[in-house]
């Protein structure tokens, strides 16, 4: 099946996280996905990317978005240099912790999701799925 695929890379900073979001919202509008789908999007990206900054010592990251011709799917991919597989984390984060909830997030919000080792080069993948829905 046919469909729309947008990569783009950025440095492993902070600062990045901001990029990521700002990139991925502004795509999928361009893509008219609905706009449901696209915070839940853009929430995964800014979760994917500040744990691929945080946690790893890459320093750079992809990211790439893909949506199925029929538009019904919305695939997100966060590539970095770590090879350590990414694990739902066994602890909870406390109420007056500030992290900590990343995976949580992205477990709820997700279709599916998971790691594995990248196909676009040295380190890992983290990936999710969405459907599309208005």
């Amino acid at each position: 099946m046919p469909r729309r695929e947008y990569w783009f890379g950025l440095p492993a900073l902070r600062t990045s996280v901001r990029s990521a979001r700002d990139t991925v919202r502004d795509r999928l509008r361009l893509w008219e996905v609905p706009g449901d789908t696209c915070c839940d999007a853009v929430l995964l990206v800014s979760e994917l990317t500040t744990n691929a900054v945080l946690h790893t010592d890459s320093g750079h990251v992809m990211c790439g978005l893909a949506l199925t011709g029929d538009e019904r799917r919305l695939r997100i991919e966060l590539h970095d240099e770590s090879s350590t597989p990414v694990r739902p984390s066994e602890r909870h984060a406390g109420p007056g912790e500030e992290g900590g909830r990343g995976l949580l997030l992205v477990q709820q919000l997700a279709d599916s999701w998971g790691s594995a080792r990248s196909t676009r080069g040295v380190g890992k993948v983290v990936w999710a799925e969405l459907t599309a829905r208005s």
